[in-house]
């Protein structure tokens, strides 16, 4: 057969060598005698597991098997296609995080050391079964993708390599971006009668194991409460015993991961809230890595065969198969609306060297309420300069347009989790530009620059950069936010692509002056976009979000001015490519 190693299809180098598998569970022992139950799938030749001993690829998982109200036992839902492995002589295990599912124990945080401890453990135990030959590999997305970095953490010597979607490399900045809790979801909290659903291990006859753990779950931490505790960076959570957002996060790792040596495959969506921060984790470490962003959403992949890139890869590092994988630039990445054919790209380095910074300068119109579509112009301009420090301001002359808040913001129904927001055209301030000449390209990460006051002492802002097609139907390309009172901008402790970053801490903490203009500096989430000709870009502004947790709604609602001309130029940065 043809060798073919390519993003999405690989043959001719790793053939299936099995057609069924035998699965087993049973409890495994932490160091401080905590149990977490565990499914093993082993490839089986004639009903019997093959004695062989084969690379391991585990997941750690927050719920490897569940009992349906017909009794029927479902297992593997989480593994996401991964049981395809078994079939190419790998052995597949699902252990479910302590606190979770079947196992003991009581979860302290999310992603905390003790995870980060059990997670050692496992990989050592893996390796050290007769039917291992010791090469440990991790998968997961999501959480589970989060879980699966964070098992580097603790440095077990036999893990080899990792496959990750949609994770954080700093938990502040992913789930508290621009100090605003906007996502769809809080992680998982499960409640005791959901976890006794839970599939039972294979020595667990009388469910007793199964009531004896859950109940110690009962004490778990409360996610959602863990999150409204620390509005600040360096907040001490009280719930853990511990700054959590530095506890939690892989960034603060970062040479422990690095002494690894592992190699790390990430893989996101440009519909995704994560996928900045996989890119600054490429950047950041110097392990052997590779990334894949595709027109998706949170941890979907669409017509993309991931399968036959999760095999390249780990055959690659688990089994020393030399089909090239690593030959490739580190980057794969999708354009969306490219010419057919020429979507998929490769580069060497994020962000491209070819960038143009170019401005959208809000301009045109007059002072005023903007209460629908098409009030105000986006005007481009080239320069090659991104600006941090904050203008001077005087108070004459001034252009600006007041909006009253408007808190009743919301998507459609089953709008997807932990994906890109819905159009908000008609609930803030709008700024659309005349139909490009050509065909215009982003590529990168935007930056708004955003002169603004309010009636407040605070004000969470979002902008929002769209695509709006001659028949006006709107796509939102990519987003960004900041809370008005941590407009600060700081050096930040690793390298974050050369945008705006704040600290965010208790002491930077600026309260807006009531009607004194300032300027807010944020990133927007990273995107490769064509703008088609005839198309027009637009830039919605507004001080509310559909995915705010908990959002506290002052009465009366805030007036928001921006403000747009010499003094106060607000716009948004663009990566263009030439």
């Amino acid at each position: 057969m043809e060798k073919i190693s390519k993003p999405g299809e690989y043959k001719g180098y790793s053939e299936k060598q099995y057609d069924t598998h035998i699965v087993t569970s049973q409890y495994i022992e932490m160091r401080d005698g905590t149990r977490l139950a565990a499914d093993i799938y082993r490839p089986a030749v004639n009903e019997a597991p093959v004695s062989t001993p084969l690379p391991v690829i585990f997941q750690h998982s927050m719920g490897r098997g569940m009992v349906r109200p017909d009794g029927k036992v479902i297992r593997g839902h989480m593994l996401r296609g991964v049981l395809e492995l078994v079939k190419y002589g790998y052995v597949v295990a699902e252990i479910d995080r302590r606190g979770m599912g079947a196992s003991y124990g009581t979860r302290r945080g999310y992603h905390d050391i003790t995870e980060n401890k059990d997670a050692h453990d496992i990989t050592e135990w893996l390796a050290s079964q007769p039917w291992s030959n010791g090469n440990i590999g991790v998968v997961g997305c999501s959480n589970m993708g989060e879980a699966a970095m964070h098992v580097a953490i603790e440095m077990p010597p036999h893990l080899k390599a990792i496959f990750a979607g949609c994770y954080n490399w700093n938990k502040y900045d992913g789930f508290l971006r621009g100090g605003i809790r906007a996502n769809w979801g809080a992680g998982p909290d499960r409640t005791a009668e959901q976890d006794l659903q839970s599939a039972l291990v294979d020595d667990d006859t009388d469910t007793s194991m199964l009531r004896e753990a859950v109940e110690q779950h009962r004490e778990n931490t409360s996610l959602r409460e863990l999150w409204r505790t620390m509005p600040y960076r360096d907040s001490h959570s009280k719930l853990t015993d511990s700054p959590f957002w530095i506890e939690g996060s892989e960034s603060t790792y970062e040479e422990y991961i690095e002494k690894t040596g592992v190699a790390i495959y990430t893989y996101g969506g440009w519909f995704d809230d994560f996928r900045t921060q996989g890119l600054v984790t490429l950047t950041n470490l110097t392990n052997p890595g590779k990334i894949l962003i595709g027109p998706w959403q949170h941890c979907a992949t669409d017509n993309f065969d991931i399968a036959a890139e999760r095999l390249r890869f780990f055959d690659y590092w688990l089994k020393g198969v030399d089909n090239g994988i690593m030959k490739e630039p580190p980057v794969r990445y999708y354009t969306i609306h490219a010419p057919e054919g020429k979507q998929w790209r490769f580069t060497d380095q994020w962000p491209l060297s070819e960038e143009q910074r170019t401005r959208l300068i809000f301009t045109g119109g007059e002072s005023g309420t903007f209460a629908s579509i098409n009030d105000g112009m986006l005007m481009i301009e080239e320069t090659a300069e991104i600006r941090f420090a904050t203008s001077s301001w005087e108070d004459n002359g001034l252009y600006k347009d007041v909006y009253i808040t408007d808190y009743s913001v919301s998507c459609p129904p089953n709008w997807p989790m932990l994906s890109q927001t819905c159009v908000l055209d008609e609930k803030g301030l709008t700024y659309t530009s005349k139909p490009v000449p050509s065909d215009l390209e982003i590529t990168g990460c935007p930056v708004a620059h955003i002169w603004i006051s309010s009636t407040a002492t605070e004000a969470n802002i979002f902008a929002y950069l769209e695509d709006v097609d001659p028949d006006n139907d709107t796509e939102i390309i990519t987003d960004g936010r900041l809370r008005a009172s941590l407009r600060q901008c700081n050096k930040p402790p690793y390298n974050y692509l050369g945008l705006p970053w704040h600290r965010s801490n208790s002491e930077d903490v600026k309260p807006l002056v009531p009607g004194e203009p300032v300027e807010l500096i944020f990133d927007m989430l990273a995107i490769s976009w064509i703008i088609k000709t005839g198309h027009r870009l637009r830039v919605t502004i507004t001080a509310a979000d559909p995915r705010e947790f908990e959002r506290e709604e002052m009465i009366p609602p805030p007036e928001i001015t921006l403000y747009r001309d010499n003094i106060h130029l607000s716009y948004i940065d663009i990566p263009v490519i030439p």
